[in-house]
C-alpha cells in the first residue's frame, strides 16, 4: 500500500473533502425542504424560537402536517450542542467544518457595512493577537520564574545584607573586595553560619550551613507539594505528556486553567529552589500553554472551536521552549516535531511569531544579567577535528543507553507508585526524596549548586579567567602563555579531585532523577538529562585532552594536533554529551540539535551534535521506540495515537469492531420509531459516547450518527423551550415528522444534531488503513458496514486496545480511567 506523506498530521485535504460532503448534504436537505414545505394548517403567528417545530393536526384524518421551515434548527443552534465532556476526544472534522462555515458567513457579510468589515478584520487578526499576548505573558512569567528561582536557590546558603532581594552573584557585583580565587565571597554576602554563629570557617559553621541548606530545601519542597495537592493537582509533573495528548484532541478540563497556571508558576520556583533533580524547562511549556488557553477565551474564533484552540496551544508550546532555552527556532521545531498533532502552515508562522515575542520579552527582562536568554550560553573558539567523531559517537551511545535505562526504570517506579500504598502519600514521598537529595548533595560542590549553574560550568571552556577546579591546570600558568600552551601542561591534583567529584555527581544525578521525575511537584526532565550528559561529556573530554598531552606522538594526535596548541575542548564534549543524553530520553532529533546550536551560537559544531543525537536515538530505539513522554502517556492510559508508531499487523476492521460475538448487540437508534422515554432509557443504560441512527431494525441501513451529549442537551433544551414535549413524544431524525394519531403529544425533531455523513469503512478494510484514517483525520469513531448495512463501530479506544493486544500487553490496563 502506498502512503501519502502529509505536512500536517491531520490531513487537510481529507478534512476539506469531509466538509464538502457535509455542505452538499446540507444543501440537498435544504433544497428538499424548500420544495416540499407546505404552509401551516393552522394560521397564526409562529412564536420566536419555535421555527421549524410548529405543527398542526388536521381534524379529518388525524394526520400531523409538518410545516418544516427553510431555516429549521440548523439556523438556530441548540446551546451546548457541539461541546465536549471532560476526558473525551474532540471531532476534528466537525470542528474544521464549523470553522469553515463561520469563515464563509463572515466573508459573505463583510461587504454589507463598515461594522461587518471591521468585524472581519478583527477575526482575521485575532490569531496574531492571541499569539502576541501568549508570547508576552510567557516571556514575562519565564523572567519572573528565573529571577525568583535564582534568589531562592541562593537563600539556602546565605543572604545579602545590603539588599535582601539580591542573589549571591548580584550581591557581590558592586563589591571591590572580591579576589580572583574567591570571586563569590564579599562582605555584603553572609552565610547562615556567619549570621547565626558569627564565624565563617570551622566544623560548627559547616554543620550550621549543612543544616540550613537541608532545612530550606525541605521547606521549599513541602510548600510546593502542599500547594499542588490542595489547589491545583494538575500543576504537578512536566506537563508535556498531557499537552501532547490535549493537542491530539483530548479534553482535560482545568489542566490549562488559571488556577493551574498560578500554582504551577509558584510551585515551579519552589521545586527548583529545593534542589530536587528536576528542571523548569518542561513545566515552562505547560505554563505557556496555560497562557495560550486563557487568552484564547478572549476571542470567539478560538474559544468556541476546540480545533482552532489547539493551533494556539501549538504556538504557545513553541513560546515555552523559546523562553526555556533561549531558542526561538528550536521552539518552533520542538512544537512541530514533538508535541503538535495538527500543524498547518499558518500555525508555523504564528508559532514562529509567538517564540519571537516571548524571546524578546525575556531578553528585555535580562534575568541572568548576561544579556543572554539562558544561563549557560557559551562560545567556543577552537575547531573540532575528524578523529573526535569517535568519542562524540561514544557519547551518543552512552546517551542512548542512559535514555533506555531511565525510561524503563522511571516507568517501573511510577507504575509501582500507582499500584502500591506508597503513591497515596505524595507529601511524604516528596519530603523523603527532598531530604535524601539535600543530605547527599551538600558535601559535593557539583551537586550542591544549581543544576543550570553546573551545566554552565561544565560547558564553559577553560581560559585564564576561570577559577573552576576543573581549570586549575590552566589558571596556574603565567603571562601570555596562559592560553596558548594549554596542552603542554598536565593536570593538577585539583583536576583529578574534580573528576572524582564529577563521577560521584554523575551517579547521584542518575539515581535521583529516576525517583524525582513523576513526583507531585512541577518537574522537568530537560535540565537533569543535560546535566548527566554534560558530566559524562566533560569527563570524556578531559580524558581525551590528557591522552593527547601524554601521547601527542600517536598517529591521531600527531596528524591533527600541533605540539603546544590547544587541540581538545572539554566543554564541547560536555555540550555534545548533554545533547546525546537528552536525545536518548526524549528521542528528539532535529529540534534538539537546533536548540543546542542556539545555545552555543556556533555553526561549526552541528556535525558533532547531529552524530551524537542520531547515535543516541538509534541506540535508544534498539531497546524501545518510545520516548519518556510517550511512555508516560501509555502509563496514564491517555487515548493518544502516536503518528511515529507504525501499524504492521494484517488484521481487518471486522476483527476489531464492536460488538464482538460475545458482546451484546450494538446500541442503535431508529430514525422515527423511538419515544423520548425510550431514548432516555437507552442513554441511561449505556455508557457509549454516541449512537448510530438507522432506518429500522429490519433494514439496518445507516442514516447518521448522534452524540450522547448532544442528545441529552437537545432533550433538556426542548423541554425547557417547547411546550408539549412529554415522555411519550415521538423522536424523529428525519426531515419531516412521521404520521401520528391526532391525540399524540408534540413530536421532538433532532435532525439538527445528526451527523449525516459519518465516516464509514467496510468490514474487509485493513486495519492499517483504518489506523491511518484515525491518525490523519483525528476521528473519534468510524462505523463499519457491509453492503450498506451497519455491522459495528470502531472507536479510538478500540484501536488502542487492539494495538496493545498485538504488542502482547493487557488491553484493559492501559485505558484512561
Amino acid at each position: 500500500m502506498t502512503r501519502v506523506k502529509l505536512v500536517s498530521r491531520v490531513s487537510r485535504p481529507a478534512v476539506r473533502h469531509a466538509c464538502s460532503l457535509l455542505a452538499v448534504s446540507s444543501r440537498l436537505a435544504r433544497g428538499l425542504a424548500s420544495r416540499t414545505s407546505e404552509p401551516p394548517a393552522v394560521s397564526g403567528t409562529i412564536p420566536a424560537g419555535r421555527v421549524g417545530s410548529n405543527y398542526a393536526m388536521s381534524n379529518g384524518g388525524g394526520v400531523v402536517s409538518s410545516s418544516t421551515h427553510l431555516l429549521d434548527l440548523l439556523e438556530e443552534p441548540i446551546p451546548g450542542v457541539g461541546t465536549y465532556d471532560d476526558f473525551h476526544t474532540i471531532d476534528w472534522v466537525r470542528e474544521k467544518c464549523k470553522d469553515r462555515e463561520r469563515h464563509r458567513k463572515i466573508n459573505s457579510k463583510k461587504k454589507e457595512s463598515a461594522w461587518e468589515f471591521t468585524k472581519s478584520l478583527y477575526d482575521a487578526w485575532s490569531g496574531w493577537l492571541v499569539v502576541t499576548l501568549t508570547g508576552l505573558a510567557s516571556g514575562a512569567l519565564a523572567g519572573v520564574i528565573d529571577i525568583a528561582a535564582d534568589w531562592m536557590n541562593d537563600l539556602k546558603e546565605g543572604v545579602c545584607l545590603s539588599a535582601m532581594w539580591f542573589n549571591h552573584e548580584q550581591c557581590c557585583w558592586g563589591s571591590n573586595e572580591t579576589t580572583f580565587a574567591e570571586r563569590d565571597k564579599c562582605p555584603q554576602w553572609n552565610s547562615w553560619a556567619e549570621l547565626i554563629l558569627g564565624q565563617a570557617e570551622g566544623p560548627g559553621s559547616y554543620i550550621m550551613n549543612y543544616f540550613m541548606y537541608t532545612f530550606w530545601a525541605l521547606s521549599f519542597a513541602f510548600l510546593a507539594v502542599c500547594l499542588v495537592k490542595v489547589f491545583a493537582p494538575y500543576a504537578c509533573g512536566s506537563g508535556i505528556p498531557e499537552i501532547k495528548t490535549i493537542l491530539s484532541g483530548f479534553i482535560i478540563r482545568g489542566y490549562l486553567g488559571k488556577w493551574t497556571l498560578m500554582i504551577k508558576t509558584i510551585t515551579l520556583v519552589l521545586a527548583v529552589a529545593s534542589g530536587l533533580s528536576l528542571g523548569k524547562e518542561g513545566p515552562l511549556v505547560h505554563v505557556a500553554c496555560c497562557c495560550g488557553n486563557i487568552f484564547s477565551y478572549l476571542f470567539p474564533k478560538y474559544s468556541k472551536n476546540e480545533a482552532k484552540k489547539r493551533e494556539v496551544l501549538s504556538a504557545a508550546s513553541a513560546a515555552g521552549v523559546s523562553v526555556a532555552f533561549g531558542a526561538p527556532i528550536g521552539g518552533v521545531l520542538f512544537s512541530l516535531e514533538e508535541v503538535s498533532y495538527y500543524f498547518p502552515l499558518k500555525t508555523l508562522w504564528r508559532s514562529f511569531f509567538a517564540a519571537l515575542v516571548a524571546a524578546f520579552v525575556l531578553r528585555s527582562i535580562n534575568p541572568f544579567g548576561n544579556s543572554r536568554l539562558v544561563l549557560f550560553y557559551v562560545e567556543y573558539h577552537t575547531p573540532w577535528y575528524l578523529f573526535e567523531l569517535v568519542p562524540f559517537i561514544l557519547l551518543g551511545v552512552f546517551g542512548g543507553l542512559w535514555g533506555a535505562f531511565f525510561i524503563r526504570a522511571n516507568i517501573a517506579w511510577c507504575r509501582r507508585r500507582k499500584s502500591t500504598r506508597f503513591g497515596k502519600y505524595p507529601v511524604l514521598e516528596v519530603i523523603t526524596v527532598a531530604a535524601i537529595t539535600a543530605i547527599v548533595a551538600f558535601p559535593n560542590p557539583y551537586t550542591r549548586q544549581n543544576t543550570s549553574e553546573l551545566i554552565k560550568e561544565l560547558f564553559t571552556d577553560c581560559g585564564p579567567l576561570e577559577s573552576s577546579q576543573l581549570c586549575q591546570y590552566r589558571s596556574q600558568m603565567n603571562g601570555t602563555r596562559a592560553y596558548s600552551d594549554v596542552s603542554s601542561q598536565p593536570s593538577t591534583p585539583g583536576v583529578y579531585s574534580a573528576m572524582w567529584q564529577l563521577c560521584l555527581a554523575l551517579i547521584f544525578k542518575i539515581v535521583m532523577t529516576i525517583f524525582t521525575f513523576g513526583l507531585k511537584v512541577p518537574s522537568g526532565l530537560f535540565i537533569p538529562s543535560m546535566a548527566i550528559g554534560a558530566i559524562a561529556g566533560r569527563i570524556v573530554g578531559i580524558a581525551v585532552e590528557q591522552l593527547a598531552y601524554y601521547h601527542h606522538d600517536w598517529f591521531l594526535f600527531k596528524e591533527w594536533c600541533e605540539v603546544g596548541a590547544d587541540c581538545i575542548t572539554p566543554g564541547l564534549y560536555a555540550m555534545v554529551g548533554a545533547a546525546a543524553c537528552l536525545g536518548g530520553v526524549t528521542r528528539m532529533t532535529v529540534s534538539l540539535v537546533v536548540i543546542v546550536f542556539e545555545l552555543t551560537g556556533g555553526l561549526e559544531y552541528i556535525v558533532p551534535l547531529m552524530a551524537a543525537v542520531m547515535t543516541s536515538k538509534w541506540v535508544g530505539d534498539a531497546f524501545g521506540r518510545e520516548g519518556i513522554y510517550e511512555a508516560h502517556i501509555r502509563l496514564n492510559g491517555y487515548p493518544f495515537l502516536d503518528a511515529k508508531e507504525e501499524f504492521t499487523h494484517t488484521t481487518l476492521a471486522r476483527e476489531v469492531m464492536r460488538p464482538r460475538r460475545s458482546d451484546p448487540p450494538l446500541a442503535v437508534l431508529t430514525q422515527d420509531d423511538l419515544t423520548v422515554e425510550e431514548l432516555q432509557t437507552i442513554i441511561s443504560e449505556t455508557s457509549y459516547n454516541g449512537f448510530p441512527v438507522i432506518v429500522s431494525k429490519e433494514s439496518q441501513r445507516l442514516v447518521g450518527f448522534a452524540l450522547r451529549r448532544d442528545i441529552t442537551i437537545a432533550i433538556e433544551n426542548a423541554r425547557r423551550k417547547q411546550e408539549g414535549i412529554m415522555l411519550n413524544s415521538r423522536v424523529y431524525f428525519t426531515q419531516h415528522a412521521p404520521t401520528l394519531p391526532a391525540d399524540s403529544p408534540r413530536p421532538l425533531k433532532l435532525r439538527s444534531i445528526l451527523d449525516m455523513s459519518p465516516f464509514t469503512v467496510t468490514d474487509h478494510t485493513p486495519m492499517e488503513i483504518v489506523v491511518d484514517i484515525f491518525r490523519k483525520l483525528g476521528l473519534r469513531q468510524c462505523l463499519v458496514t457491509h453492503n450498506g448495512r451497519l455491522l459495528g463501530i470502531i472507536t479510538k479506544k478500540d484501536i488502542l486496545r487492539h494495538m496493545a493486544q498485538m504488542a502482547n500487553q493487557d488491553p484493559e490496563s492501559i485505558m484512561f480511567n
